[in-house]
């Protein structure tokens, strides 16, 4: 099957399921959301702020507090985009229709990340002009140093959470497996090995730590991170990379 009709395929498959187009719109609302009332609260603490804090007070970063929540969505939609397929035994039906599984995967892969980053950079475009006007005096302008690096950083990242997602589960295939390992690595163990004196050294190469920092404007006063921002972003498409060869690697071993 010729290549462009694979493409026309995948995009039948994703905007045809309901639930994949609603965990797209679920991150941009929670996102943005998240991120005006972050930004709100933040405005109104900021007088009581210590000195040490004013001086690693950063705007831009804070009006993607939401991402905290929305990658959550955008986790559940990179997990359904390729394990509905094997739920539903739909699988060998594609894998007969197209034997070659590169192109399979990746069609699959290109369509979901386009419209995975279209979403996530008008999401957080959205998050940091409203963030903004919430921030009153405090805010930052699109056109300040390093702004709109973060901002249009901040969509990739999304992105990236979501491709990371898809990877992960090509290689396990089980939506409930796949979310059972992807929902606690990011939001319990990527959090404790962050956190934790004897383990932040290693947690700050996980991938959404590492990738958070292409978010980041104002460096804080003590940080000793060894990279800057498109550094962080190197190390998590490093992770995103190694999670989509893997599964591609399974996939052309095994039986669907």
């Amino acid at each position: 099957m010729a290549a462009t009709k694979v493409l026309r395929s995948e995009w039948t498959k994703i905007r045809s399921v309901a639930s994949t187009v609603w965990t797209l719109g679920l991150a941009a609302v929670v996102t943005v959301v998240l991120g005006v009332l972050i930004s709100l609260l933040s405005r109104n603490e900021f007088d009581g702020m210590s000195a040490e804090d004013r001086l690693s007070f950063d705007p831009t970063f804070i009006s993607f507090a939401g991402t905290s929540l929305g990658q959550l969505a955008m986790i559940v939609f990179g997990v359904l985009v390729v394990s509905n397929e094997y739920s539903t035994g739909m699988i060998r039906t594609s894998l007969s229709a197209v034997p070659q599984r590169g192109t399979f995967l990746f069609s699959k892969l290109a369509v979901a990340t386009g419209l995975a980053f279209l979403v996530a950079l008008v999401t957080c475009f959205a998050a940091f002009f409203l963030g903004q006007a919430m921030l009153g005096p405090h805010r930052a302008s699109i056109g300040d140093p390093g702004v709109l690096r973060a901002v249009v950083g901040a969509g990739l990242y999304m992105t990236l959470i979501a491709v990371f997602s898809m990877g992960v589960a090509t290689v396990l295939r089980s939506p409930m497996l796949s979310l059972g390992i992807l929902m606690p690595f990011f939001f319990l163990i990527s959090a404790v090995l962050g956190n934790v004196p004897a383990t932040e050294k290693v947690g700050r190469f996980l991938p959404d730590q590492a990738g958070n920092r292409i978010m980041q404007v104002v460096t804080p006063v003590d940080d000793d991170v060894p990279y800057g921002p498109w550094g962080g972003l190197a190390i998590m498409v490093l992770w995103v990379v190694l999670a989509v060869a893997g599964g591609y690697a399974l996939l052309r071993r095994r039986d669907a």
